[in-house]
């Protein structure tokens, strides 16, 4: 009934998808977006709160709210930036640097399992051009 539907389509790919990072991501006790938002921070220290929404493409009030529960779990601190004391720059503390190397490989081995499922060409077939609708319609 659905086959031609773009929404129906994504969104059961997005539930099942959302099953796969959040078993990878449960021994560290973060959501998927979470856990992407830590390693874009570890992996870019001193991003303002506003380019880390820009860069996950979600709202500043939402990337507030995942930066809240990161600080609660001592993953990040906010330091007040120096060209404009309104806004935070974001870093990683001591505890994330720790469990960096665990993120990736617990991301990286979803996409290989992801991967060797539908194989790597079709991989970043859809990957690509998912990303290219997305910046279509974003």
């Amino acid at each position: 009934m659905f086959d031609q539907c773009l929404y129906f389509n994504t969104t059961s790919l997005s539930r099942l998808l959302e099953r796969e990072w959040t078993t990878a991501f449960k021994p560290f006790e973060l959501s998927p977006p979470q856990a992407f938002l830590l390693r874009t921070v570890l992996n870019q220290p001193g991003l303002l709160q506003r380019e880390l929404a820009d860069m996950m493409t979600i709202a500043r009030p939402t990337a507030t709210r995942l930066l809240d529960g990161l600080q609660e779990k001592r993953f990040i601190e906010r330091r007040s930036s120096a060209n404009d004391g309104r806004e935070w720059e974001i870093y990683p503390t001591k505890q994330a640097r720790a469990i960096e190397g665990g993120l990736n490989d617990a991301s990286g081995a979803v996409t290989k399992r992801l991967k060797k499922q539908l194989g790597t060409e079709a991989f970043s077939n859809v990957v690509g051009q998912l990303r290219d609708i997305r910046n279509s319609l974003g």
